[in-house]
């Protein structure tokens, strides 16, 4: 497996969620699975079948998670240093120039993307556009209702 690239905080999720799934969840499929069996008949248990379709579940997941902390390459955007160029990491003011709009993204893994919090993934086409630009470069994004563009107003390392 390639390195998995996570920022500081994004590592943290991921070690935080994957000690509840050890600590947590693992305990209580077995403890769900125990109370099945407790009912007899394993060929016909709805609760049994459910318990073993989640302990999968949680399994796989755990097995995800510690490859991916594995093989992470973790980035602290705070010690950063890119000359003011975009970088993964680094966190964008943008402006759209047609609506004229300002929006502020951090680029971020994979993992951790979650636009409501305005983290994009390093592979979503706004975050390729921005790689390796600096602040008053206007960027072309591919998006559904067509090209947008933007221009940068800022690049931070927080």
């Amino acid at each position: 497996m390639s390195s998995v690239p996570l920022t500081k905080h994004g590592a943290q999720l991921l070690k935080d969620e994957l000690h509840h799934l050890k600590t947590k969840e693992r305990q209580a499929v077995i403890k769900a699975i125990a109370e099945a069996r407790a009912h007899g008949d394993l060929s016909e248990n709805a609760d049994y079948d459910a318990a073993k379709e989640r302990q999968g579940f949680v399994e796989g997941r755990i097995a995800d998670l510690e490859g991916k902390l594995g093989a992470a390459q973790v980035i602290d955007p705070a010690t950063l240093d890119a000359d003011g160029r975009v970088v993964f990491a680094s966190t964008v003011d943008l402006e759209d120039l047609e609506s004229g709009d300002k929006v502020t993204y951090q680029i971020v893994g994979t993992d951790e993307a979650d636009i409501k919090s305005a983290k994009v993934s390093v592979t979503s086409p706004i975050a390729r556009a921005l790689i390796g630009k600096t602040a008053g470069d206007v960027v072309g994004v591919q998006a559904p209702s067509g090209i947008r563009e933007y221009e940068i107003l800022e690049v931070r390392y927080i």
